[in-house]
């Protein structure tokens, strides 16, 4: 696998939807990124489409191809038939214009490739040595055969592609020419490069789009029709059968599209129910035309197909059909190195995933698996989380803030905006005198509180903190705190019991009272005590003072 689809790390956002769209679950996720497991992808290119990140992304080659058109050799296009659903109006006469102001020499359809392979299926068939014959134009399809259907290989028609039949045809023509394919697919960027030196580059229409736009060339709308172009029915499901004779009357011709249909005929036939058939084979839903790189993204099956339709003739292109050996290709089988868990392993990881019984193994495909069993599998090999699973997160989270909301000493009081009780806890009952939660969900708030406070937080949207206040009804005291969440448009209340806290309060006021009590009478007291002794000294002070007058006087008269 050469690597050409890639993950732009920072991009990835963590949702699962490229392995729920994965036909082979060939996406692991480590560290809340998605990796592309290459010994197990098939390069359908369906995470590519699917991603709302954008995360995954088709390694580029055109300035791959900018480099050859430096070179002195001439670049030989060859287009996928395709193109005319992707550049609605454009003929072949205006695409090798076009490509020709980039620096092509040449562009031809990649169609003439397509009646060299087609030509070989009939002969195989007249031949009637195969049971089964599968169509091999698709690399996903090879791959996903050489990959997961091994035993089946027999089967696959050992002949090469259209691109690679196309291009080796151009240097048989060219010898000195290089080849580049054009089209709709990511794979046939892998299948150029590790089948050797037929195709020398291969672009999707996107590249090309963007180089012509960067140029600042415009494709003119115009359509040579021309009658020797019946391989152009290629790209489109039974593309293939409409360009046969058919003339093999023991065996069944018949088209499937889309990886998931191919795989339920590919295990049909690994049980023995097929036999005389030949298969058409394409891994995208609506063949070649609703390939992952076709510009329009939002697929227009029927448009498109029409198109391919008005564009092609009745008779084949006049092309030489090579020698029989120089169209054989060899599929040898890949073999995967993930192992598979025994059922020990499989139910020890389903008990970490909280799944103790078959009831508890919902199998909602949350995960991306479509079982509980293959989640199990994949954590095993190391290609998924156990927090992957949706239900075991909701139930974890659940069963952590039920914990919190049970053992709480604070009461705790859930209204939503219409100031209707959505859940109230066991300390808030207590408070309350409340039997049972049943008693009062879904009951206005007035039934067991005074509606006002709550009615002001929603209006004014400024939450109150530690407000406190007498349930005269409860004949208790609490600290109130109220939060509006905007978000899930929820009134949050929580009580504090301070009931203890107020009547040790009014203990302590009490005493405090009644010594400041005691001490005013002991003050009275000892004022009284002092005004009296104060009476007596002034007494006794003036008499002495008399006294004293008089022995005064008595000395002076001496």
């Amino acid at each position: 696998m050469s690597g050409c689809l890639t993950l732009k790390k920072s991009n990835c956002k963590n949702c699962y939807k490229c392995i729920r769209h994965c036909p082979v679950k060939s996406i692991r996720f480590s560290g809340n990124q998605a990796h592309i497991i290459e010994d197990e992808c098939i390069l359908c290119g369906q995470c590519f489409v699917v991603c709302p990140q954008n995360a995954k992304e088709i390694v580029d080659e055109t300035e791959k191809v900018k480099v050859m058109l430096q070179c002195p050799e001439p670049v030989i296009v060859s287009l996928a038939p395709s193109f005319i659903a992707n550049y609605d109006g454009v003929g072949i006469e205006s695409m090798r214009e076009a490509l020709k102001e980039l620096g092509f020499a040449d562009v031809e359809e990649t169609a003439i490739g397509a009646t060299i392979v087609k030509r070989e299926y009939e002969r195989i068939l007249k031949d009637g040595e195969k049971d089964i014959v599968i169509s091999s134009c698709c690399h996903s399809v090879n791959l996903l055969i050489q990959k997961y259907f091994p035993r089946e290989l027999h089967y696959l028609a050992d002949v090469l592609s259209p691109m690679q039949a196309h291009c080796e045809d151009i240097k048989r023509r060219f010898p000195n020419a290089k080849t580049v394919f054009i089209g709709p697919c990511v794979a046939k960027k892998d299948e150029a490069e590790i089948y050797g030196d037929t195709v020398d580059a291969a672009l999707t229409f996107e590249e090309l789009t963007n180089w012509l736009n960067d140029e600042h060339i415009e494709l003119k709308r115009e359509i040579n029709k021309s009658d020797e172009s019946r391989a152009r029915f290629f790209p489109t499901p039974g593309g293939i059968l409409k360009t046969m004779r058919k003339d093999a009357p023991e065996y069944t011709y018949m088209a499937i599209d889309g990886v998931e249909n191919c795989i339920t005929a590919l295990r049909d036939i690994e049980r023995g129910k097929v036999h005389r058939c030949f298969i058409e084979m394409s891994a995208c839903a609506g063949s070649c035309i609703g390939g992952p790189v076709m510009e329009k993204y939002h697929r227009s099956p029927v448009r498109d197909y029409l198109a391919v339709a008005n564009f092609a003739g009745k008779n084949d292109f006049a092309v030489e059909q090579p020698d029989v050996m120089l169209l054989r290709k060899n599929f040898e089988a890949i073999e995967r190195a993930a192992r598979i868990p025994d059922e020990y392993e499989i139910k020890d990881i389903l008990r970490r995933m909280g799944k103790f019984e078959p009831s508890q193994e919902l199998n909602c495909g949350s995960c991306g698996y479509n079982t509980c069993r293959e989640k199990a599998v994949a954590i095993y090999q190391g290609k998924a989380e156990i927090s992957m699973c949706l239900p075991y997160l909701k139930d974890k989270a659940e069963s952590f803030s039920d914990t919190i909301v049970k053992n709480t000493p604070n009461g705790l009081i859930v209204l939503n905006e219409s100031l209707e009780v959505q859940q109230i806890n066991a300390a808030a009952r207590r408070i309350m005198n409340i039997r049972s939660s049943a008693d009062v969900l879904g009951d206005p708030v007035v039934r067991i509180l005074d509606p006002g406070i709550f009615l002001e937080v929603l209006r004014s949207g400024r939450n109150v903190n530690d407000k406190r206040v007498y349930l005269a009804e409860y004949e208790r005291y609490v600290e109130q705190t109220i939060v509006y969440d905007r978000d899930t448009h929820m009134i949050i209340c929580i009580l504090r019991d301070v009931t203890n806290e107020e009547e040790e309060r009014g203990k302590k006021e009490d005493i405090s009272r009644r010594t400041i009590e005691v001490a005013d009478k002991v003050v009275d007291k000892q004022m009284r005590i002092v005004q009296e002794i104060a009476s007596l000294l002034g007494e006794t002070a003036a008499e002495t003072k008399i006294a004293l007058s008089k022995l005064k006087e008595s000395i002076a008269d001496e």
